[in-house]
């Protein structure tokens, strides 16, 4: 590979994946809105009077809220009704981790309920659990004009300012016996002001973290391995600049990526967060990245007899390691709540890979 071809192609690749890391829009279906107080059926007080903030746009979030008696405050919250549940979490620090929320769906086994959110495992939300004190036979979901109105009140002095509204997958909604929750597809942690009706958009916690261990795990494992590889199955004709490039290539991968298992490991510290997957499959990675340079330092000759092995080996366990952080890549940007911009992202610039690999591969066979 001529230096300036391979420079135009990792800049190539370096500024698609910077491009497409950017979330992606959202689409807002609403058809509720503040400038109005809609008739709405099978809500056991009057909510005649309330304030109303429009509190995710992108989702079409529209929350009513206010005191109707000495501490009860009583809530509105509707949003489109898209087959999926919708909630609002209460939280003293505006992570979901410890906090509690309310959740409704529709549909013809419509209902809400309280979960205490102990974790990000599905296991760990806990239904009717919960710290808040809703006021008996208030609670109710109903659904008009293709939006669900989820209402309920709340025995409190002040409500938590911290708020968490989240959506979750269209078509698995919570169901007897157990009514567990599956794990959200989208979610925003905000600041509420219940005076003003005014918020501002939370920042998750350690997010230069977040970000940082993300960032690192993709350009190393997902992006610098694959055109390691690339460059040494395909480029071999330009000896000895090819074997250069290869090492140097993945010796960085595997500096960036270790690097982002550091910051993986300190995150979960940190957070306290229960992705033990997540987790296992960064080790292993890691391990077999290890195995991969400690082969390469104890690499036979080529005259030797046992090169050939040593090429399987090698050549094997470097796909399957890829194949692996790949996939854990991905699985981090779900459990990350990163958005569709990661996914598109990463995705985007995998399948740039696959198609100069195609390409080149077919060049190859030509040749013989």
């Amino acid at each position: 590979m001529k230096p300036a071809t391979a420079s135009f192609f990792f800049m190539t690749l370096v500024l698609l994946f910077v491009i497409f890391i950017s979330h992606a829009p959202s689409v807002n279906s609403q058809t509720d809105s503040c400038s109005s107080t809609p008739s709405i059926n099978g809500i056991s007080f009057d909510i005649t009077n309330f304030q109303c903030s429009s509190v995710w746009d992108s989702q079409g979030f529209i929350l009513r809220y206010k005191e109707t008696e000495t501490q009860v405050w009583s809530f509105v919250l509707s949003a489109p009704d898209n087959n999926n549940y919708i909630a609002i979490g209460f939280s003293s620090q505006g992570s979901m981790v410890g906090s509690s929320a309310i959740v409704g769906w529709g549909g013809s086994n419509r209902g809400i309920k309280q979960y205490y959110l102990g974790g990000q495992d599905s296991s760990l939300v806990d239904p009717d659990q919960g710290n808040l004190v809703v006021v008996s036979d208030t609670s109710s979901v109903t659904t008009q004009s293709s939006r669900i109105y989820m209402a309920f009140q709340l025995n409190t002095t002040q409500p938590e300012s911290k708020l968490l509204y989240a959506v979750g997958p269209q078509g698995r909604l919570p169901s007897s016996p157990d009514f567990r929750l599956v794990q959200h597809d989208t979610m925003v942690s905000t600041s509420f002001n219940y005076l003003s009706g005014d918020q501002s958009k939370n920042s998750q916690p350690y997010s230069r973290l977040r970000r940082g261990h993300g960032v690192l795990n993709m350009l190393g494992w997902g992006v610098l391995m694959p055109i390691g590889v690339i460059v040494a199955r395909y480029f071999k004709q330009f000896d000895p600049i090819w074997f250069y490039a290869h090492t140097s290539i993945q010796s960085g991968g595997f500096i960036l990526g270790l690097a982002g298992v550091i910051c993986g490991l300190v995150l979960k510290d940190r957070i306290k967060a229960d992705v033990p997957t997540h987790k296992s499959l960064g080790i292993v990675v890691l391990v077999l990245g290890g195995l991969q340079v400690t082969a390469f330092l104890a690499r036979p000759d080529k005259g030797s007899k046992v090169r050939k092995y040593w090429n399987w080996y090698h050549h094997g366990l470097g796909r399957v390691t890829i194949a692996l952080a790949v996939a854990n890549v991905f699985y981090g940007i779900h459990l990350g709540n990163a958005g569709n911009g990661w996914n598109a992202g990463f995705g985007a610039v995998l399948a740039l890979l696959c198609i100069v690999a195609i390409v080149l591969e077919f060049r190859k066979w030509a040749r013989k």
